[in-house]
């Protein structure tokens, strides 16, 4: 949610923390803020419920002191208190000993609080994260020879929660991170020692980074100090940044980050197959991954990779009768799993809260947890028995979108290679999906551009439509699904979608003159039916298929609103079109944004929500 950096550089800190800042702005942007040590030993802090600029224009307005190379910024999700500056981070203590910035939630901050201000301690804001100022400086006021590093240990073990904390010292200049159950990465260059909670802030600066664990204590000076178990320890091994930093930007010709990322899905889905084709009828795809056998497939989720861990686990079943489902992993305490069952857990960012939190609910048997993550380095990465990367590459907006089409195809990929390694798919058989599977990107870039012709139109249409229903049958049910998620996220629009064959149990009801309502068209006769009923009560009907829909982004072969290329299967001659109609997905994401931009919405940072949702 958060996004929180700090560096110790030889040059103005600012000049790192202000870009870094907003790259990680799509992780919180409720408020901003930095607090940059000076030259005559004082903190300068600056915050604001703007954005990044303002933060710029106050620095550029100050006088004093010269600013030094050592700071920390943050940018805030509200969890805990209203949108204000004064709850905007960086916070400080009653005397200025230590500004904080925090990402997570402390749960047991209220008791800390009360007992804090019994103690005589004065708060400032309405946040959870400030009792972690006060805390630290109880201990360093409290005659400890132990100093800052101390005082943030004994910090740490009174709280309950989760976090990732910076603790600049005021008179020193020293610079500490530590973390729980929340991302922290740390990396060196020549440009200096930095920390974010997202490698994305300081890509520009360096080629490589580590990763901090669970209770690791790190002071960014010369040289780096790494503190494991309150012991100092050599640093991990550090891992190479695998992408460019000029995914960060927008070029000339991009309108915003989610319309480049959904042009980027045909040339994303060409380099995964590129990547896992050649291993996936052979069955090597899945023997690498070194997982036991098993007799059941639940994929775990939230949001959209929900909706994608949908279609895998429906592959796991049509490919090779797996009995499956899909659980929503805030739900997950409520669900039964036996000690055969493969957990295979989805997260674009790895660190979403929820997820983690459920793999320490579900009981399962050992071994059998596969990380499907866009983040190989990870907390859900590192946790899991075996990771697969969906190789989405940046996704910078905050709706996904080219991160669904990648775990989808990735998944499915893994789907198929297990049955071919355990004999129920024939590798001719599986040659013949993979040969249709290369044929998506094509399909996707067709998507692109008949929506790009046919959705203007269709937007000015229904932009004061305070409501949307989108339906489906069989596997279009689950497409249906992530396009009202989509337009819910972007235009702030009510969005349902259903399975056209519940319509008369109840959602027709909503249904009145003028009433959109989008409609993925499959090869099921009884769909027609359905479009009846709701074009009856004069509803606005916008169908994504074949030649003559609304939007025709799927082939003329009525096979083909399921997915073309369909193969029959070695038990029972069971049929199955990988993932159904991927490319339908497109028009939706296009309509989402179109109404958005049509509305007024920054569609790469929609109101109320984060990329990574690291707290519960």
């Amino acid at each position: 949610m958060c996004g929180i950096v700090g560096c110790t550089t030889t040059e103005r800190a600012d000049r790192y923390l202000l870009p870094a800042l907003q790259a990680l702005e799509y992780r919180g942007y409720d408020s901003v803020g930095v607090a940059i040590a000076t030259t005559d030993g004082t903190v300068t802090t600056v915050r604001s419920i703007n954005r990044i600029g303002d933060l710029t224009a106050q620095l550029e307005a100050r006088t004093g002191a010269r600013l030094s190379g050592t700071g920390i910024g943050h940018t805030r999700w509200a969890t805990h208190g209203d949108v204000t500056e004064a709850n905007a981070h960086p916070h400080q203590d009653c005397d200025g000993l230590v500004s904080v910035v925090h990402n997570g939630i402390i749960e047991n901050a209220d008791v800390l609080r009360a007992e804090l201000i019994a103690e005589g301690h004065r708060f400032s804001s309405g946040v959870d994260s400030e009792v972690i100022c006060h805390l630290i400086e109880q201990s360093l006021v409290g005659a400890s020879d132990s100093g800052l590093q101390g005082a943030i240990e004994s910090c740490v073990r009174r709280l309950e929660g989760s976090w990732a904390i910076l603790v600049m010292e005021t008179s020193t200049g020293r610079l500490f991170a530590t973390t729980h159950r929340a991302p922290l990465l740390v990396a060196s260059s020549d440009n200096g020692h930095f920390v974010a909670s997202d490698v994305t802030a300081i890509a520009p600066w360096i080629t490589a980074f580590r990763v901090m664990s669970d209770g690791d204590l790190v002071e960014l000076g010369s040289p780096l100090r790494w503190i494991a178990g309150g012991v100092e320890v050599a640093p991990p091994e550090a891992l190479g940044l695998s992408w460019s930093s000029s995914f960060l930007s927008l070029a000339a010709d991009d309108p915003d980050f989610m319309g480049r990322e959904i042009a980027e899905q045909p040339e994303t889905v060409e380099r995964i197959l590129s990547e896992l084709a050649p291993r996936v009828s052979t069955g090597d795809l899945w023997r690498e991954l070194g997982l036991p056998h098993f007799r059941r497939v639940a994929v775990l989720g939230c949001g959209t990779s929900l909706n994608a861990g949908r279609i895998i686990a429906h592959a796991f079943g049509a490919f090779g009768a797996i009995v499956n489902t899909a659980v929503t992993a805030s739900e997950a305490g409520a669900v039964v799993l036996d000690a055969e069952t493969l957990v295979i857990a989805a997260s674009q960012s790895g660190e979403t809260a929820d997820v983690l939190r459920a793999l320490d609910e579900l009981q399962t048997g050992r071994g059998r947890v596969l990380a499907l993550t866009n983040s190989m380095h990870s907390t859900l990465a590192r946790r899991a028995d075996g990771v697969l990367n969906c190789s989405a590459g940046p996704e910078i907006g905050v709706a996904a979108t080219k991160t669904f089409v990648a775990q989808v195809v990735t998944g499915v990929c893994l789907a198929l290679s297990a049955m071919v390694a355990r004999g129920t798919v024939l590798r001719a058989q599986a040659d013949a999906i993979v040969d249709d599977l290369r044929r998506t990107p094509d399909r996707l870039e067709n998507a692109i551009a008949v929506s790009r012709q046919w959705v203007p139109d269709i937007v000015e249409s229904v932009r004061d439509a305070q409501g949307f229903l989108f339906l489906g049958r069989g596997a279009g049910v689950v497409y249906a699904a992530e396009g009202a998620l989509k337009l819910k996220e972007l235009t702030y629009r009510w969005a349902e979608h259903y399975p056209a064959g519940e319509l008369k149990h109840g959602p027709l009801a909503l249904v009145e003159e003028g009433t959109p309502v989008v409609v993925i068209e499959s090869a099921d006769g009884r769909l027609s039916a359905n479009v009846a009923e709701v074009r009856s009560r004069g509803g606005r009907v916008i169908s994504i298929g074949g030649p003559g829909s609304s939007i025709p982004v799927v082939d003329g072969n009525p096979e083909a609103l399921t997915r073309s290329g369909r193969v029959s299967q070695g038990r029972g001659g069971n049929t199955f079109a990988a993932c159904g109609p991927l490319e339908s997905v497109v028009p939706m994401q296009i309509l989402a944004r179109e109404l958005a931009i049509a509305l007024g919405r920054d569609v790469d940072k929609p109101r109320n929500l984060a990329k990574s949702v690291t707290v519960e």
